[in-house]
């Protein structure tokens, strides 16, 4: 019987998955078919890129799901080698699937152990704070709010970050830099929602404070209501 131009032969062909019959059939049409030549010097190479990596090292890395995929059907396709025909018409249906999978989707066997040639994302750096930045933590024994609040000086005003905890939900506050002569700056405001009270709010602010000059950072509601005030004066 003469082999045909078939390409799902030929990726059954590469993969393993024909009858010593249909191996000396499809040797004896390579040697006469310079395309099916070509195309198994092209599936060759794409196995030589996945190389004798066993199915299961194949699970660090592809895209959720594709992995799965493509190690059953690998799978099936060697348990069907040698076998009855019926059987091995799913082994050339799966090895066809196999090589359409790659050709057309070469992505799903990119993954932690062949892509060598894919460069990592470097870690981003954080700058360190500036010289003179402050960080404080304070609880009002009355109250029970607690505010952990970092002061970072700019020139002549300061940044704040807040970590406030403890305040009702609802209440309306403001936050408010305190300088060492009793004046204030207005740093920010906010609602404290459900959330923010059973898990506490963070916020960053500013405030026209010079940095040698801030003494405390104050929350307290639009009644006047003072619920933590945190000592940062260095």
């Amino acid at each position: 019987m003469t082999t045909r131009h078939d390409p799902q032969l030929l990726g059954a062909y590469v993969l393993g998955a024909l009858d010593e019959q249909e191996v000396r059939e499809m040797d004896e049409h390579l040697a006469s078919c310079p395309d099916c030549a070509r195309e198994l010097g092209e599936l060759r190479d794409m196995e030589a890129f996945l190389g004798e990596v066993p199915p299961e090292a194949m699970l660090d890395g592809p895209p959720e799901g594709a992995d799965l995929l493509l190690q059953r059907t690998l799978r099936q396709v060697r348990s069907e080698r040698g076998g009855v025909a019926r059987r091995r018409q799913f082994a050339l249906g799966a090895a066809a699937a196999v090589v359409a999978a790659v050709v057309l989707g070469a992505g799903v066997f990119v993954g932690k152990a062949t892509s060598p040639d894919v460069t990592a994302l470097p870690t981003p750096t954080v700058a360190p704070d500036p010289a003179g930045t402050r960080l404080a933590t304070f609880t009002d024994p009355l109250t029970k709010a607690s505010m952990t609040v970092k002061v970072v000086p700019a020139a002549g005003w300061v940044r704040t970050n807040m970590a406030i905890n403890g305040i009702p939900e609802g209440e309306k506050c403001r936050i408010f830099v305190v300088s060492k002569d009793g004046s204030r700056q207005e740093a920010g405001s906010w609602v404290v929602s459900k959330k923010g009270a059973a898990e506490g709010t963070n916020l960053d602010g500013s405030a026209l404070v010079d940095p040698k000059d801030v003494k405390s950072v104050v929350v307290e509601n639009f009644a006047g209501k003072k619920f933590v005030e945190v000592p940062v004066q260095a």
